[in-house]
């Protein structure tokens, strides 16, 4: 059985960057319950029965947390990477919150606070970890946030940028363009008539 999940790599995927291009899960390892959802993936495949399309989605993204997971269980003590910062108490902790409510007017102070270390430890221990500061990696998450929201197409730049932490459309599009390499509206128009790349699936995410 093949499939396949969609998913933004660009402007920034800190996920899919601290994963290896192949990612192997060896027959037995997850247990009985995931054998169980290929089973019914298999049948809802074949079969096409009403809201098949939703459990396929569902199951397909289910098996990759469960092997993104274990894979991060393997990871040895000492190992550093996104991945790694999630499971640091303070790291984690602080990416835990940013994640939470990106938008939020965070300063270093107040992270610092929620982290329980000092600026200065929970900034070099951020570093050592996710490869940036704590702002730095907000500014990109929020890029990333705004890039999915330009991709669909609906919503005005002015409201992105308030959604994202960015008091004007303007501060937000410097920002963008900044960390992008392109203003949103051109990002927007770039991105729709984007081509797949040759090793990229096609748009989606259920299984086939």
């Amino acid at each position: 059985m093949c499939g396949f999940i969609g998913c933004d790599l660009k402007p920034f995927n800190p996920l899919i960057d601290a994963l290896p291009r192949m990612l192997h899960v060896e027959a037995g390892s997850s247990g009985d319950w995931i054998g169980g959802v290929l089973r019914q993936a298999v049948a809802e495949s074949r079969e096409r029965r009403a809201g098949s399309d939703a459990l396929l989605e569902r199951a397909s993204e289910m098996v990759f947390v469960d092997a993104a997971r274990r894979y991060l269980d393997r990871l040895p003590e000492d190992a550093s990477g996104w991945l790694a910062g999630l499971r640091d108490r303070h790291v984690g902790r602080a990416l835990g919150v940013l994640h939470a409510d990106p938008a939020a007017p965070w300063t270093l102070d107040e992270l610092s606070r929620r982290a329980g270390l000092s600026r200065s430890a929970l900034h070099d221990r951020f570093t050592l970890f996710v490869g940036m500061a704590p702002m730095q990696y907000l500014a990109r998450w929020r890029m990333q946030l705004a890039a999915a929201r330009l991709r669909a197409g609906h919503d005005t730049i002015a409201s992105i940028a308030l959604d994202v932490g960015y008091e004007s459309e303007a501060a937000f599009s410097r920002a963008f363009k900044r960390l992008c390499g392109a203003a949103p509206s051109a990002w927007r128009r770039t991105d729709a008539r984007m081509p797949p790349t040759p090793d990229a699936p096609p748009a989606g995410r259920n299984p086939r």
